[in-house]
């Protein structure tokens, strides 16, 4: 599944500690670049979210709108999302993939707990952190700076 870069986007509340670990797992795991990042809260999070018919004001899901720049893009959502993410990014975190198996309302009911309890547990920053110069690339769009980003 991988391949050139910017293939897929994944789309973040900008502003949660966890999602900021997660975006640094994934700069970490993909050399190729084949995953891209928005927050939510930015311009672009918020049209592509609302194309796709979902709440941009929603900021408690996550999003990856695969081969988002051709006409075969599909939005996925919540475990769906986080699924699709482990499996690209290949062995070990592809062996997650086992987990498709189960149906949407269980793995959502799992991503939600988290959800819900994700400021508390991870911290929330009141702007969107700063990226490391060499990953600010990789960021389509930003929480209303030049410098967004998961905080390194």
């Amino acid at each position: 599944m991988k391949g050139a870069g910017g293939t897929h986007l994944l789309l973040y509340d900008g502003v949660c500690g966890l999602c900021n670990r997660l975006i640094r797992f994934i700069l970490a795991r993909d050399p190729l670049g084949v995953f891209e990042f928005a927050p939510l809260q930015s311009r672009v999070g918020r049209e592509l979210v609302t194309k796709f018919g979902g709440d941009p004001d929603f900021l408690t899901t996550f999003y990856v709108i695969a081969n988002y720049r051709d006409e075969t893009a599909r939005l996925l959502s919540k475990a769906r999302a986080g699924l699709f993410v482990l499996q690209v990014l290949g062995p070990p975190w592809s062996w997650a993939a086992v987990l498709r198996v189960l149906p949407d309302k269980l793995l959502d009911l799992g991503y939600d707990l988290v959800a819900r309890s994700r400021y508390r547990l991870f911290g929330r920053y009141e702007t969107c952190p700063i990226a490391r110069p060499e990953h600010r690339r990789r960021f389509i769009d930003l929480c209303g700076s030049a410098t967004g980003g998961p905080r390194d």
